[in-house]
């Protein structure tokens, strides 16, 4: 461990405003700062009010998913903002300061919906089916608990590639994407609305970071390669599964909205497929001097 008190970065070399992680703090700094509680749901209340009973229900059942969820991913990043300040990377535990706001933000934005909104107050677990379970309750805080006794870089590739890559990449950005796609169409919940294209533009963010750390470890050691590619293996098919046991609960010719689960499917995959192709560049990259490195993997951001 380094000891940074004695050898303040600041002090030594100044910041890499140029580097990735530096470039993401500016877009936080810029784009990040929404107040969940400035959002004004009185349309939403009065919207969701005209909705039916199974409207309703499969909304609430894709934000209490949400909920939980970013409330998951605001538990679990806290290991890996140590083991990267340990390694004395300031300017990437700089830019992980804002990530975890954020997500902290996402659990208030969602929390707030459901008070105020939909005025559920019920205990909602039931929702979370198994798949889910094994995604949320087991696989995340696994791999990144992990890290508290085992910071190498094999361990790092796996929470990253679970958090960042499976997580936010897959799940979140598909299930907000059609969840912002239905509200648009229907014109309906404009506080909602307001908020995930917000929580979009943050994930955005923390998408490109994973991809930024997984791409460089793997430049750093090619082999690492086989970790993320074997994780990412290993959590699609539960991520899908996140995907198909939310909609078995409905009659396939009447889901709400008139959502297909194949919309889901094909757009979780090309997110799938999207990541993968970029990890396969960074393995050709192993090896390469540092400066090339990072000047490749500048396009992340």
């Amino acid at each position: 461990m380094i000891d940074r008190h004695n050898n303040f970065t600041t002090v030594r070399r100044g910041l890499e405003r140029a580097s990735v992680p530096m470039k993401l703090y500016e877009k936080a700094k810029r784009y990040g700062i929404w107040n969940p509680t400035t959002i004004d749901f009185s349309q939403d209340r009065m919207d969701w009010a005209t909705l039916t009973g199974d409207e309703q229900e499969i909304l609430l059942r894709l934000t209490t998913m949400f909920q939980a969820g970013e409330e998951a991913v605001t538990l679990d990043l806290l290991p890996l903002i140590g083991v990267i300040a340990a390694e004395g990377r300031l300017e990437e535990e700089i830019f992980l300061t804002s990530f975890l706001a954020d997500e902290a933000k996402h659990t208030d934005f969602f929390t707030r919906f459901l008070e105020e909104v939909t005025g559920e107050t019920r205990e909602r677990s039931h929702f979370h089916l198994e798949n889910y379970r094994e995604i949320f309750y087991r696989s995340l805080p696994s791999a990144l608990g992990r890290l508290y006794s085992d910071p190498s870089p094999a361990a790092q590739v796996r929470a990253a590639v679970t958090y960042n890559l499976i997580v936010e990449g897959v799940l979140a950005e598909t299930g907000y994407h059609a969840y912002l796609t239905v509200l648009q169409q229907r014109g309906i919940l404009p506080g909602q609305q307001m908020g995930i294209v917000h929580l979009k533009t943050d994930e955005s963010r923390h998408i490109a970071y994973g991809l930024y750390l997984i791409c460089r470890l793997i430049a750093e050691d090619g082999s690492l390669y086989a970790v993320a590619e074997e994780t990412l293996n290993e959590l699609l098919v539960p991520a899908l599964g996140v995907i198909e046991e939310t909609f078995a609960c409905y009659d396939p010719q009447r889901i709400p909205f008139g959502l297909t689960p194949a919309s889901f499917t094909d757009y979780a995959l090309a997110q799938f497929q999207s990541r993968l192709g970029r990890l396969e560049v960074a393995q050709r990259m192993s090896g390469f001097p540092i400066g090339e490195q990072e000047k490749w993997l500048d396009w992340v951001d």
